[in-house]
């Protein structure tokens, strides 16, 4: 931990020049930059505050559902959602009730960590899925905020890689005072890894409100799944759709 903490110290110049690049390519919010190095753009609210980390779509897709019941539950609560991309960010300003707003999660630099968890200091931390980003859980972990990983998730391949680190991996999941694992696979592959209090629940995602979708779009679709794409019509036995492919 203290070699990854060291090298990323000494990054922020590699950094700085990654997130310009990104910005370049459309993958950063110009205006909202100083968000990835950990500098807030809005002041924190009185009173308690809950953060949801959800790396992307689908993990933002799935968070709303949880937020919508913590809030319910807590009239007094208010909560910060932080994602990564452009464009779970823009859900989410369109998506997110009262009493919650979001912030661009700050790159893995142990200043910006710091600076961001100064600012805000959520009284909980809820990550959504499988993102574990080390200086920040040490951070987390140091200042004694309770953390949860929900709908946690664990691939074959991340836990062949995990599992070459093992000390590294069981050090960054003790930042968590509770796994919340989609299936029983991924709740061994967290106990395997070290993780303590693992619990199998179920996939969050099932439980999420379908995406606004565009009706007179939607009514074209269907109507063309019915009767073909071809200029003449013919019934379509077989749908295939193909969804967050790389390109």
């Amino acid at each position: 931990m203290q070699l990854y903490r060291t090298i990323t110290a000494l990054s922020a110049p590699l950094l700085i020049t990654l997130l310009h690049l990104r910005r370049r390519a459309g993958k950063e919010d110009p205006a909202r930059m100083d968000e990835r190095k950990g500098i807030a753009t809005l002041p924190r609210p009185a009173g308690r505050l809950y953060w949801v980390h959800a790396a992307s779509v689908g993990e933002a897709q799935s968070a709303l559902i949880l937020i919508d019941t913590v809030l319910a539950k807590d009239p007094a609560v208010s909560i910060m959602v932080t994602t990564g991309t452009v464009t779970s960010a823009e859900m989410m300003n369109k998506r997110l009730p009262a009493r919650t707003f979001h912030q661009f999660y700050p790159v893995d630099h142990p200043a910006w960590v710091a600076r961001f968890l100064d600012h805000w200091k959520p009284d909980l931390a809820l990550w959504m899925e499988s993102e574990l980003w080390p200086n920040m859980l040490a951070d987390i972990k140091a200042r004694g905020i309770p953390a949860a990983l929900v709908n946690a998730r664990m691939s074959k391949r991340s836990f062949a890689n995990w599992d070459r680190a093992q000390a590294f991996i069981t050090d960054i999941l003790g930042a968590f005072t509770i796994i919340l694992a989609q299936t029983e696979e991924d709740g061994f592959s967290y106990r395997a890894l070290g993780a303590k209090n693992v619990v199998v629940t179920d996939n969050l995602k099932f439980s999420a409100a379908p995406l606004p979708v565009d009706d007179t779009a939607l009514r074209a679709m269907q109507k063309a799944a019915r009767y073909g794409f071809m200029p003449a019509p013919m019934p379509v036995k077989k749908i295939w759709r193909a969804g967050s492919t790389a390109h």
